[in-house]
């Protein structure tokens, strides 16, 4: 009898890289022109809407990643300190 042959899995799709935020902006702007137009079909419609949704919620955890980073200034006497979001939770509950 011949041994069983070991199914394998195709690889994981992997999704391209966010577009930078400003070249992401710029695209949902055509889309939303292209959009607008009333000249594509139903199926480019709703292409461009799920491109724009993709650039849209991409862009929305760039502009999260970039809050997280902002730096907060911290007044300790007459010292101040510069202090990074990261680790830092309800600084506002502490004021």
């Amino acid at each position: 009898m011949a041994p069983a042959r070991r199914k394998t899995s195709a690889p994981a799709a992997v999704d391209p890289p966010a577009p930078p935020f400003e070249q992401a902006m710029e695209r949902l702007e055509q889309i939303v022109e292209r959009l607008e137009s009333g000249d594509l079909s139903l199926d480019a419609s709703l292409e461009a809407f799920e491109e724009g949704v993709a650039l849209a919620r991409g862009s929305a955890a760039q502009l999260d990643a970039a809050d997280r980073r902002i730096e907060t200034l911290i007044r300790e006497g007459d010292e101040w300190l510069v202090r990074s979001f990261e680790g830092v939770e309800d600084d506002e509950d502490e004021a």
